[in-house]
């Protein structure tokens, strides 16, 4: 397929970026700063401003589907707002530029662990994750209304980043609203197995207008 990332040289977007590579498929490879991005075989770099929606929208057209991978930055003092604006930006260019299939990653600070409770508002949940998580919260809620687009929104497992990098086994187990957790009672996954999931969602969709999420 032919593939827009955006987001292609963060943390998660350079890892779904080599998989996508490993497996076959053109990728126009979205950034604030290209020269960041990975260089492989059959990726574009381009730079782009994604709340300049008419720009995206040019950038994106002919593509057999988005991915999203955007994130405002973690040190920015404004995420909370930075990320939603800038997450609705990228949605509104993606309907605008007549591409239907849409995958977004988010966070997992949206997901269930208990009736009524979700992760973000326990007690243990870090401080300084707060702003982005609770912008990826209202994000989910803002794109759980959308219609037009084949949209799929993914929360990845609770830890991703706590050294689990380097690390593809390419198998995981699925969830919906709530953690999947292993035996040990964590809920992990690399981000080498975050993207092998956004993979193969794209090539073969199980969450058309969902939320999933993911862990070993």
């Amino acid at each position: 397929m032919k593939v827009a990332l955006i987001g292609a040289s963060g943390f998660v977007g350079t890892a779904v970026l080599h998989e996508l590579v490993q497996r076959g498929h053109i990728v126009t490879a979205i950034a604030r700063n290209p020269e960041k991005v990975s260089k492989e075989a059959g990726v574009t770099a381009v730079k782009a401003d994604v709340l300049d929606v008419k720009e995206l929208e040019e950038i994106l057209k002919r593509h057999d589907a988005v991915i999203s991978t955007y994130n405002a930055g973690w040190t920015n003092p404004d995420l909370y707002n930075a990320f939603l604006k800038g997450a609705k930006a990228i949605q509104e260019a993606v309907k605008a530029s007549g591409v239907k299939r849409f995958i977004v990653v988010g966070g997992a600070g949206s997901l269930f662990i208990a009736p009524g409770v979700q992760l973000i508002d326990t007690p243990q949940f870090p401080a300084e994750w707060k702003p982005g998580a609770l912008a990826a919260r209202d994000y989910l809620t803002y794109i759980q209304n959308e219609q037009t687009l084949d949209w799929t929104f993914l929360s990845p497992a609770i830890e991703m980043h706590q050294g689990t990098s380097g690390v593809r086994k390419g198998h995981y187990r699925t969830g919906k609203d709530e953690p999947v957790f292993d035996e040990n009672g964590k809920s992990i996954i690399s981000v080498e197995d975050t993207a092998v999931a956004i993979a193969d969602e794209l090539e073969h969709p199980k969450h058309i207008k969902q939320r999933f999420t993911i862990a070993y």
